[in-house]
């Protein structure tokens, strides 16, 4: 590992631990030349699918893209940047166990709005007006109502599950 602090190129760990959410090794390392500290972190690289879009383009799977996708959704509403980064994690983490090379955009967007729908229903609609692009007021209205007859996503993790998810089952 190379200092970012001088030219040289050893360095040693003096600390590892796993990063809060457990999908990297989170390490404090020092220079052996000038004695300067610093951390780094280490993930196993899974290789992303890559995304057709509507017009048939690929390209790839960009976090930051989504991050900032969700960031305008959320602006101005009380979640915490915690709650987005485990939202793109979750995300994330449906792209890699799908085990397809290739992920419809729209796929992409559903599974996002979904996770939105769960964290904040007003995020979920600002999302979801410019994702599916309404074409007029009824569309949005539409939606809307849709949402208003849903429970609320504090009421769906009360009630008690009359059908285990696969992960549930022993």
């Amino acid at each position: 590992m190379h200092c970012p602090f001088c030219p040289a190129e050893d360095t040693k760990v003096v600390d590892s631990r796993l990063s809060e959410e457990g999908d990297s090794v989170r390490r404090r390392r020092e220079c052996l030349s000038c004695h300067e500290r610093f951390t780094t972190y280490e993930r196993a690289e899974l290789r992303m699918p890559q995304i057709i879009k509507s017009d048939e383009r690929r390209e790839a799977f960009n976090e930051d893209k989504l991050r900032n996708g969700l960031t305008l959704a959320l602006q101005k509403r009380s979640v915490d940047s915690e709650a987005i980064e485990a939202l793109i994690g979750r995300v994330r983490h449906k792209l890699i166990s799908a085990g397809e090379r290739e992920i419809q955009s729209r796929q992409l967007g559903e599974w996002v709005m979904h996770e939105l729908k769960e964290l904040d229903p007003v995020g979920y609609i600002r999302f979801a007006s410019v994702y599916r692009s309404f074409e007029d007021l009824g569309a949005f209205t539409e939606e809307l109502e849709r949402l208003l007859n849903e429970p609320s996503p504090e009421t769906r993790r009360k009630q008690l599950k009359l059908i285990p998810d696969s992960k549930d089952k022993p």
